[in-house]
């Protein structure tokens, strides 16, 4: 891997299910899954979206002083692609939330934000052809 790469923490023992959700939303592909010693929760897992990698765990308390992760806040995870209407349709029949509906923005991209299950934001785009021209 190079870059930076998001790392997300899954509250309520649910990152076993945020993996699968991002399957199936945003195609995600598996690239590893280790659970924790105590068989409930997920230590790690590694996953491809749209060509970029994405890494999430359950919460674990025990490791930063107790209590839940604070929830997340400020952090919008980007998908790029060629077809926004594709792409926010499955990740919609999934069950993400909308935020901001897709729609044809000034900038020249078909846009719309999106949050997941486990309360991140996502947003979605593709450029949009003016004009007849490519």
């Amino acid at each position: 891997m190079n870059g930076v790469t998001p790392y997300l923490t899954i509250g309520g023992g649910r990152a076993n299910e945020a993996v699968d959700f991002y399957k199936r939303a945003f195609d995600a592909e598996e690239l590893g899954r280790h659970p924790a010693e105590d068989g409930r929760r997920l230590m790690h897992a590694h996953l491809r979206v749209n060509g970029a990698d994405l890494m999430l765990s359950d919460d674990f308390p025990e490791y930063h002083g107790g209590g839940e992760a604070a929830s997340p806040s400020g952090v919008t995870l980007h998908l790029a692609v060629e077809d926004a209407d594709q792409a926010w349709s499955r990740a919609v029949g999934a069950g993400a939330e909308v935020t901001m509906p897709l729609a044809d923005q000034f900038w020249g991209d078909r846009y719309g934000q999106l949050r997941d299950p486990f309360g991140h934001s996502w947003s979605i785009a593709s450029k949009v052809r003016k004009g007849g021209a490519a």
